[in-house]
């Protein structure tokens, strides 16, 4: 789970920032995702020779994505 630490602002500019903030977490959230899907897809494309070749299988590939991209 991930937390998000807004700075303390006053009330009239406390919503504006709030949404410039969750729509940041948005963009970073569709980047990884893409990132993730990306990995996954030129993962898959690989022969099992080639796989093999880096010390994977096919049933690591999604693992190894999200290690890849979330951790």
């Amino acid at each position: 789970m991930a937390f998000v630490t807004l700075p303390r602002v006053s009330a009239p500019t406390a919503l504006p920032v709030r949404a410039l903030y969750a729509f940041e977490n948005f963009k970073k959230t569709m980047r990884q995702r893409a990132m993730f899907r990306k990995t996954i897809t030129e993962l898959n494309a690989l022969s099992d020779r080639e796989l093999h070749d880096l010390g994977l299988n096919r049933s690591m590939i999604t693992d190894v994505a999200r290690n890849a991209v979330y951790h």
